[in-house]
Formats: structure tokens, sequence, C-alpha cells
């Protein structure tokens, strides 16, 4: 069987930039090789904004984007649709109680709702899952 977890954010993006370095990150992605990481819709929207961003303030090329693009079409990360009254209702509860973005509830509601792991490098994300004892993606469990 294969194991799957959901990945935010804040551990793709190391992937797409040489002056962050993550050996946890870096594990993550190695363990796509094996694995299928799940991700809510907004991810892809986190994605792009944060790709835009760098290239605006000059951080990272056009050309450095779309390769990072092309990486993510590589890797086994699939994209979870919600409808409308599952946002509404249980990210939002999520987020209040949690004290967290909706984007980062969104993250940690997937891993609740499919009793997966999460793999973020985000400490608030972290200290919510073990607040409603989501467990956190370990690599250590991946070699």
């Amino acid at each position: 069987m294969i194991k799957r977890f959901v990945v935010d954010n804040s551990v793709v993006m190391v992937w797409c930039f040489e002056d962050e370095t993550s050996d946890y990150a870096d594990k993550v992605l190695e363990s796509l090789t094996n694995a299928v990481a799940i991700v809510p819709a907004i991810w892809t929207l986190e994605v792009v904004n944060t790709l835009l961003v760098a290239e605006r303030r000059q951080r990272l090329s056009k050309s450095k984007s779309a390769q990072f693009i092309q990486l993510l079409r590589t890797v086994s990360i699939q994209v979870v649709q919600e409808p409308f009254p599952h946002i509404s209702d249980d990210i939002v509860t999520l987020a209040r109680e949690q004290r967290l973005s909706s984007y980062d509830a969104a993250y940690l509601d997937l891993a609740k709702r499919e009793a997966v792991p999460l793999a973020t490098l985000d400490a608030s994300l972290r200290r919510a899952a073990q607040v409603i004892q989501v467990p956190l993606f370990s690599v250590a469990e991946q070699g």
C-alpha cells in the first residue's frame, strides 16, 4: 500500500529556493518516490502566489519559476477538491479553535479527515496538529 500524507506550502517552497535549506523538506521530497502527498485546492494558488512574489522581488527568475512548476508536475502530489459547505463549516471552525489562517486550517483539516500525517515546517501548524492529535510526518519512518 502506498503511504499518503499531507504536505503544506512551507515544505514545498523550500524545494524552490536555493537559499533555503531544510533536511526535513529534502527528505519529504525524497519520500515522494514511494509515497503520495495530498494537498487542499488552495495549495495550487499558494505555490503560484509565492512564485509571483519571489519574481517581483527579483528573488526568482521567470525561468526558475517555470522549472519549479515542471518539478512539481513530476512528483506525486494530488490536489483534493472540497465542496463549499465543508470549507464554510469545518475549516472555519478549526481555524478559529486553533488560531490558524484559513489556509493552514485547510491542510490540517485534510490530514485529520484523511487520517494521514501532516508534513509542515510551520510551528503554529505543528502545534495545532499536536493539539488535535494529527500525527506529524516523520522522515525517520520513511527510510
